[in-house]
């Protein structure tokens, strides 16, 4: 009995060798996962989106990518003497017609998209309204909440506003203004946090 469990221990351990070689050896089996990531998703080669070094106002916009808002850099056309009035309201223009554009190839590449709507555009306050009120040619509460959210967060810390991460908006009629704020909570999920709002008088 001793004799047989001795004759089998040279088997055993070779055996052994040759399992724990198996686990630690790197396979060279093809194996099929895909091609990897030509690019990381919402990450742009170069910054400065479309317009590159395009002369005029430095502004940044909020394009959609993921489920998320990322900020990315345009120009903005602005007369020179525009007054503080028609300035405002020629900024907001401006990234309005940024938003409405269709991403560059890089961006698209990159995962981003846009929910504004071509032809949407913007005027100043009517009377009665706080000086720095935008009114949107749609109602803000007719827009789809992600072109909601990208509006807000893109105007609500630009020149076509005080900078203090609010903008004032309202509709093409004699809707009451209402100032929404772009929070973090916004940017993160803009299609399930729609921006918060309180209603506001004349200024």
């Amino acid at each position: 009995m001793t004799v047989r469990r001795l004759s089998a221990l040279p088997g055993l351990a070779v055996l052994a060798a040759l399992l724990t070689g198996c686990g630690i050896r790197a396979t060279e089996v093809p194996t099929d996962y895909g091609p990897a990531p030509s690019r990381v998703r919402c990450s742009l080669a170069e910054p400065g989106g479309t317009t590159g070094a395009a002369p005029g106002l430095p502004v940044q916009v909020f394009l959609l990518c993921g489920s998320s808002l990322v900020a990315v850099d345009r120009t903005v056309p602005l007369p020179d003497g525009a007054a503080d009035a028609g300035r405002r309201v020629l900024v907001a223009q401006g990234l309005l017609d940024q938003l409405t554009a269709e991403p560059s190839a890089a961006e698209e590449e990159a995962g981003y998209s846009t929910d504004v709507r071509r032809g949407t555009g913007v005027t100043g306050p009517l009377p009665g309204d706080p000086e720095d009120t935008l009114r949107l040619s749609t109602a803000p509460g007719d827009l789809p909440s992600y072109a909601l959210a990208q509006v807000v967060c893109t105007f609500s810390d630009s020149a076509a506003t005080e900078g203090d991460g609010s903008v004032i908006l309202a509709g093409p009629a004699d809707e009451s203004a209402r100032r929404y704020t772009c929070t973090d909570e916004v940017r993160a999920r803009p299609g399930s946090n729609e921006p918060p709002s309180t209603e506001v008088t004349g200024g």
